[in-house]
């Protein structure tokens, strides 16, 4: 056979040899990482659903897992998991969108104060739109509200000024945001809270140079005041609950995850402390035949966790233990034993309001 280009490339650049002919186990996309993580990193999380995985087994691995905002003390290990501490590294929720990201950071750093800041909850009771699930029942009072939302944004300014390093799970392009003044609300009024006004909100399905635009504002800002903390993005492989476009959900998906993992592409090309990490690959690749999924075709299985996290352990970790052990069951009951009084359900739920979408 005649030399070409294609002669002396690696393994990994060949389908049959790196996708087809390996176990699926064994399949690994990475590569190389463009850094390591020690021990004594502190690592802070944020991102769409599937980012509450990556949080709870990086904490299980033995990573220093950067939590902010904690509950008071007298807080049992049911309620601390209901009010959504310890989720991720700030009390924030899911944060599924770029630009969704980039508001919160401007909100704690005083930059943007939306409009609309308050929804009426049951009774007298109030919600916060840009956390509408974060309180069971939503705040006793819109003080209540105004003080944690306060204490809220000390917290999320002191993670990103004490992180070593910042993990950030892209999940959406669609959003639905305040005709007033651009807030995105992390679900559309009416769902959760609030009530659905075409007048007050529109629909917003951001597009590829939207999203590398606030991703690269966020990465710089923080850049700014935390030089040393490098980035991790990853893109969620749960697929959309509903779609607001006039399109099957199927194909509106398909649109969102490219346009996400192109900008992941764009800006860990520009930044060379910005990594990509390709959890999206490692659980939709056709090599796991949908293995990977429970048969809600959404939800990411135990064992599409482990293999993920196995090769994050794999290629970033420094010094750190694999976080995918053989038995689930070890791994789960080190964070039990840590913060949830072993209670086993409590471990595994993941807070998606999302799946509100498809409730009718």
């Amino acid at each position: 056979m005649p030399r070409h280009a294609y002669s002396d490339l690696p393994g990994y650049c060949f389908w049959r040899e790196s996708v087809a002919e390996p176990a699926a186990s064994e399949v690994d996309p990475v590569v190389a990482a463009k850094f390591k993580i020690s021990t004594s990193d502190r690592v802070a999380t944020a991102g769409s659903c599937f980012a509450q995985h990556i949080s709870r087994r990086l904490d299980a691995a033995g990573f220093c897992y950067l939590v902010t905002e904690t509950a008071h003390p007298a807080f049992n290990a049911r309620c601390y998991r209901d009010f959504n501490y310890g989720v991720y590294s700030a009390r924030y929720g899911n944060v599924y969108t770029a630009r969704q990201l980039r508001q919160l950071i401007e909100r704690a750093y005083g930059q943007f104060a939306p409009v609309e800041d308050i929804w009426s909850g049951e009774g007298v009771r109030v919600i916060d739109p840009y956390r509408p699930l974060i309180q069971p029942r939503g705040f006793a009072c819109a003080a209540e509200l105004a003080a944690d939302r306060t204490q809220h944004f000390a917290a999320v300014r002191r993670a990103i000024e004490q992180m070593d390093v910042f993990v950030f799970t892209l999940g959406l392009t669609e959003a639905w945001v305040s005709s007033r003044d651009g807030a995105v609300f992390p679900l559309c009024p009416g769902v959760a809270g609030g009530e659905f006004d075409r007048a007050l909100c529109e629909f917003r399905n951001f597009e590829v140079a939207e999203v590398t635009d606030d991703l690269a504002w966020a990465i710089e800002f923080i850049a700014a005041r935390n030089p040393g903390a490098k980035v991790v993005l990853t893109v969620s492989p749960v697929p959309l609950a509903a779609t607001a476009e006039n399109r099957s959900v199927l194909a509106s998906t398909a649109y969102s995850k490219s346009v996400l993992r192109v900008a992941a592409e764009q800006i860990s090309r520009r930044y060379g402390h910005v990594a990509y990490f390709p959890s999206y690959e490692i659980i939709t690749g056709a090599y796991a035949r949908g293995g990977y999924f429970a048969a809600d075709l959404r939800t990411v299985t135990e064992a599409g966790v482990d293999h993920v996290m196995r090769l994050f352990m794999k290629h970033y970790a420094s010094g750190i233990a694999d976080a995918s052990p053989q038995a689930g069951e070890k791994d789960l009951a080190g964070e039990e034993s840590r913060r949830l009084a072993n209670d086993m359900e409590a471990a595994t739920r993941i807070v998606c309001e999302e799946e509100m979408l498809g409730k009718r």
